[in-house]
């Protein structure tokens, strides 16, 4: 049986994105268990004691069920530059446990801190962020990303970031690059375009 994740952040006490995070749990289980209710979110992180103070990632792992809920103080990981990594990966609305094919494409980096993946020519994700480029008028993001972020869907829906295809060719049109995910708000790390190999 396939078995899911969700990256949840806790900040002093306050979830971020549950109601995203709920939906695509709902999508999971519409998709692999549509005989089975979707696990409740929120009723799950109640049944825990939590900390009120920092930053927190709650991992919650699940098939038809929770098979586990752990958190970890949160600390972010400097990142300056990025390689260009061609994957096959494919796009999913689901995040699953199963992370090997990132993990081997992230040992492609070489000498930078992380990899911006290419799928057919066209930029999708880093190894754990969606990503976001700025052309000097508004945020872009591809139309495709490896995995429909939770903090993706909330920047799209409003209306932050949108949507596009971008091709390896077509960076230098770009000045930044922002990641971002769960855990990281939306121009918190952001990288120069220079920056990218």
């Amino acid at each position: 049986m396939c078995r899911f994740v969700e990256s949840i952040k806790l900040k002093d006490g306050v979830f971020f994105r549950l109601k995203y995070h709920q939906e695509r749990v709902n999508k999971t289980f519409e998709n692999y268990f549509p005989d089975e209710d979707p696990i409740k979110i929120f009723d799950s992180l109640n049944q825990v004691v939590l900390p009120g103070e920092g930053v927190f990632k709650l991992r919650l792992v699940y098939d038809t069920d929770v098979l586990s809920l752990d958190f970890s103080h949160y600390v972010r990981r400097e990142i300056k530059s990025l390689k260009l990594v061609e994957t096959a990966i494919e796009s999913s609305p689901y995040k699953f446990e199963d992370r090997k094919a990132y993990n081997s494409a992230f040992e492609n980096r070489e000498k930078c801190d992380d990899v911006l993946l290419v799928r057919n020519g066209l930029l999708t994700d880093a190894s754990f962020y969606n990503v976001a480029l700025f052309d000097g008028d508004k945020w872009i993001t591809p139309k495709e990303p490896l995995i429909y972020g939770t903090n993706r869907a909330e920047l799209m829906a409003n209306e932050w970031i949108v949507e596009d295809d971008i091709k390896v060719e077509d960076l230098q049109k770009f000045k930044k690059i922002c990641l971002f995910n769960a855990m990281i708000e939306f121009e918190e790390l952001v990288v120069d375009i220079s920056s990218i190999i």
